[in-house]
């Protein structure tokens, strides 16, 4: 199949492990994921075949492999003094303000700026963040992106 890219918008809220938490709870729960023993991208309620659990999920080995080409690929946000090549895949790196400034010439990043994320390092299995700001430069939504899937 290959890999799969995915994105999503979640209100922004001071703890980015807690706003991960919660998006992967609701995409679970809305079934929006790829699904490897079903007809894939079906809602949950049409393939009763699916995990009740995100734990009972990564349980198996063929999801273990295979992913969810969702945000149930990645499990936690690095701190900011972790190194993501010593953190390992499955995790999401928060773009920091000097980053931001380096690559796109603000720290305060806003919606217009994601069309140009491109320029952010990212790798398979692995996910970043970005705290996006309204236009009196207050933090407004928290913005995941990544890619995952085999």
């Amino acid at each position: 199949m290959g890999a799969s890219e995915w994105d999503y918008y979640v209100p922004h809220q001071g703890d980015l492990g807690a706003a991960l938490d919660e998006l992967r709870r609701r995409v679970f729960e809305a079934g929006d994921y790829w699904w490897v023993y079903g007809p894939g991208w079906a809602p949950t309620g049409l393939n009763e075949d699916r995990p009740r659990t995100l734990e009972e999920m990564w349980d198996d080995d063929l999801v273990q492999e295979m992913g969810t080409h969702s945000i149930l690929d990645v499990f936690r946000v690095l701190g900011p003094d972790e190194d993501p090549a010593s953190a390992g895949h499955r995790t999401v790196q928060p773009v920091s303000a000097e980053e931001a400034f380096q690559h796109l010439g603000t720290s305060k990043l806003t919606r217009a700026h994601v069309a140009r994320f491109d320029v952010f390092p990212r790798w398979r299995w692995f996910g970043r963040c970005a705290i996006l700001h309204d236009a009196h430069g207050r933090p407004q939504e928290i913005y995941f992106w990544g890619h995952s899937g085999d």
